[in-house]
This record gives structure tokens, sequence and C-alpha cells, in this order.
């Protein structure tokens, strides 16, 4: 096989196999690729590998060279992975690479690739339906996290179907890391742990009252409300709220719990015993951590818990904004930051941090459960969302557990709580009261 090195050197005309492997750069094992010119590059005995069907997949990789391009082909069918299931592409992902960056061939090696591909496939195509305008597009639906544009990047990621996501999750709709007891815990035991610990640090109790903002389906809420704690559920998607707020009564806990369709900020109640925020930080803005610190403490009792449980980046000086892929077709507008950055905003908004801890190797084995209910009902899931969307998702799914497998992102859970005036607790215990 032609090595990377060696194309870079090259200035014949390349074929377009050669192109594929040029812009899949930095395999760590061999891969086989195939196009539809009959040109073939790698091992014959790869067992993963891409194959490149379409002039417009072409078009799609040599406009937007890196992963956009790439993303964009591979959900648009142009190019097909094999070797792997679209619902689990973990193992080519892996064999493509641990960092998940697929960086721009340079000039010279673009050069002749278009010299190779000729100039009419730079007239671009439209981008597969999947994916969102790019940032500086979006200010028609409002300024970045405005209220209203929010609410679209939330719709556009949580609405996609609520028997989706019952297919890929837990019966418990839990969309958010789980804390696996043993490597033999199943999905559902790991999410009902995960619960366990958030409502045991946070003290909870019979008659407490709770506000679980950013509450998605409602697995928190319900939770907590079975246990005989008040509960106000908030998400901005009307589709959760929906599925939550039947769940409840289904349940049997309509006296005690409720999940509103509304942004967290639209809560006019204040003075609960505890907060819980499980998933909702990346979707904030790093620049209005401020404005949520201190709106979620004002929202405590003095003496009451934060709990805050989101995605960070690895270090405290990585970029906030999301990946291309991730921002055009998963979560847009979303931002990350370091566990450091989120301390010390919880900090300066005057609440005192009592623990923290990063579990994001449960997040690797979440993500892999993940995978695997989406390729065991994947017939079904295809029925219900598209080809396209599903797809989406599997390489969502698979690239993300790759990257807490290689620490390019953790999951940080931050314990906080609302001092008095003088800085004076209520007399909590003087070691941690929660089991792990």
């Amino acid at each position: 096989m032609t090595t990377f090195k060696e194309q870079t050197r090259t200035t014949g005309k390349l074929s377009l196999a050669q192109i594929l492997a040029i812009f899949a750069e930095g395999s760590r094992q061999p891969l086989r690729f195939t196009a539809y010119d009959g040109s073939t590059a790698g091992p014959d005995d790869a067992t993963v590998g891409l194959n490149l069907l379409t002039p417009r997949g072409t078009t799609y990789l040599v406009t937007a060279p890196g992963e956009l391009g790439l993303a964009r082909a591979y959900v648009s069918g142009d190019v097909e992975a094999h070797g792997v299931h679209p619902g689990d592409p973990y193992e080519l992902l892996k064999a493509l690479t641990d960092t998940l960056d697929f960086k721009r061939p340079p000039a010279r090696v673009m050069a002749n690739i278009i010299r190779s591909v000729g100039f009419e496939r730079l007239v671009p195509v439209a981008p597969p339906p999947q994916e969102v305008l790019p940032r500086w597009h979006r200010i028609v639906k409002g300024l970045r996290h405005s209220k209203t544009r929010d609410a679209a990047a939330i719709h556009h990621h949580y609405d996609v179907s609520n028997s989706f996501y019952e297919l890929v999750l837990d019966p418990s709709m839990a969309y958010s890391c789980a804390l696996y007891a043993t490597a033999d815990s199943t999905l559902e035991e790991a999410q009902e742990n995960k619960f366990r610990l958030i409502f045991d640090k946070l003290r909870l109790r019979p008659g407490d009252r709770l506000l679980d903002v950013g509450c998605g389906w409602g697995g928190m809420t319900r939770y907590a409300a079975g246990r005989g704690v008040r509960v106000i559920g908030a998400t901005l998607s009307a589709e959760q709220a929906k599925w939550a707020q039947k769940a409840i009564e289904d349940d049997g806990l309509s006296e005690l719990a409720e999940v509103r369709h509304c942004d967290y900020r639209d809560v006019r109640e204040t003075g609960f015993d505890a907060v819980s925020s499980i998933g909702l930080t990346e979707h904030i803005g790093v620049r209005l951590y401020p404005a949520y610190f201190g709106f979620l403490k004002s929202k405590l009792r003095t003496g009451g818990l934060l709990l805050n449980h989101c995605i960070t980046r690895h270090d405290n000086k990585s970029k906030f904004d999301a990946d291309p892929f991730l921002d055009r077709y998963v979560f847009p507008d979303g931002e990350e930051t370091g566990s450091g950055r989120i301390i010390t905003e919880m900090q300066d908004a005057g609440l005192e941090v009592l623990h923290e801890e990063n579990i994001r190797h449960h997040y690797e084995m979440t993500l892999r459960d993940w995978c695997r209910n989406l390729v065991a009902h994947w017939d079904e899931a295809v029925a219900e969302v598209g080809l396209g969307t599903a797809k989406v998702w599997g390489l969502y799914l698979a690239g993300s557990r790759l990257g807490f497998e290689h620490n390019l992102v953790q999951l940080h859970q931050v314990l906080a709580t609302k001092l008095d005036d003088h800085g004076i607790d209520t007399a909590l215990p003087l070691r941690p009261w929660w089991r792990p």
C-alpha cells in the first residue's frame, strides 16, 4: 500500500482509491480502500475499509477536506464502510485514527488531488439533509445561546423521535453517562446506579424539593419522585416533555413530579433543597457559565446542594466549539471546556465545591451499550428516522466512545453547596456520605 508520505511526493495522477486513503490519513492499521473507478489501495486481507461509490462523494471529499467531507459522503451513502455495522462503526474509526482529527491534506497534495479528479468536482453540491447550517448562518434563529437559538438546537437533536430513542436507550430513557458497578452490569443497572449516586450525593430525603434542569425524558425526576421527593423538571424539548409527563402519570407520581417544556431560565420557584444538572452544561455556552451557575445558586435554599454532571474537555486550554461533524450533525452550538473551568465558575458564583470526580471510562461503556442497542434494532431505527439519520447516530456514538477511550473528553460530576452570608454551611457530614 502506498503510504501517505509517499503519496505526498507523488506528482502523477492519483486514483480515487488513493485519494480516499489520503483523506482518511492517520490510519492505525491496514485498511482497504476501493472506488467506483475500479481502483484499490491497501491490502486485500484488510478486515475493514471504505468504498467510494459516486462522483458526488468525490465532490464532498474535495470541497470539505477533513472530517466534514468524509461525514457528508458517508451519511449520504456516497462512501460506505465495509467490515463494520453502520450502527456501530467503532472498529473502523479505531482503525482510522485514535484522535478523531482528520486534517486537511497539505496544499501541494490538494493541488494534485484536484488535478486528478478534475476541476468539475470542485463545484459544491448540497450537503445531506441531516446537516444544519454553519454557525454564522444560524444568526437567523437568534444570537448564539439565546433562548430561541437554544430551542432550535435542542429541537434538532432531541426531537428526532421518542420511538427512536426508546430503541437506543434503556427503559429509563437516561441519555447521559451511566455508572457501572461491575464490568458485567447491564446498561439498565448502570443507569439506575447513576441516579442513585446523584440522589445520595444530593442528600435527598422524602419531602425535599428538587429542581432537575435539562431533565430530558425525566429519568432523574422520576427516580427522585419515586422516593418521595417533590420534583420540577425542565426541558427545551417538546417531545421529551410529552414523553416524561406521560411516564410520570403512568408511574402514579403526578402529585410529586412534573416536567415542564420550558427554558431552565423560566423556572420561577426558589428555595429548592437540591438542583441536579445532568448533561445540560454542554448546551449552555461557556461565556454564560457565570449567569448559569448564578441562576442555579439562586434556586437553592441556604445549605442546598447542586450536582453538575457534564462532558468536559481533557484540559482547560482546548477550544470550546464542537468539531465540525458534531456541530453540523449532532449538537449545534454545543460547547465544552475543562473541569477546572467548571469548578472555577461554580466557585466564582459563590458556591462551595465539595467534591468532584471523573467517570469517563463509564461513558465508554455507556456508548458501547447504546451502539449495541442501535445494532440490535437497526431495521426499526432506519424505519423510524431514515437511513441517513441512523448512520449519523452510529457514527456519533462510536466516535464519542473513541473520544472517551482516548481521553479527548471526560465526564465530571461536581458537587457544591450554597453557604449562608457568613460562609457557614448547614452541618454537612465531615466525610462524603455516599458510596460510589
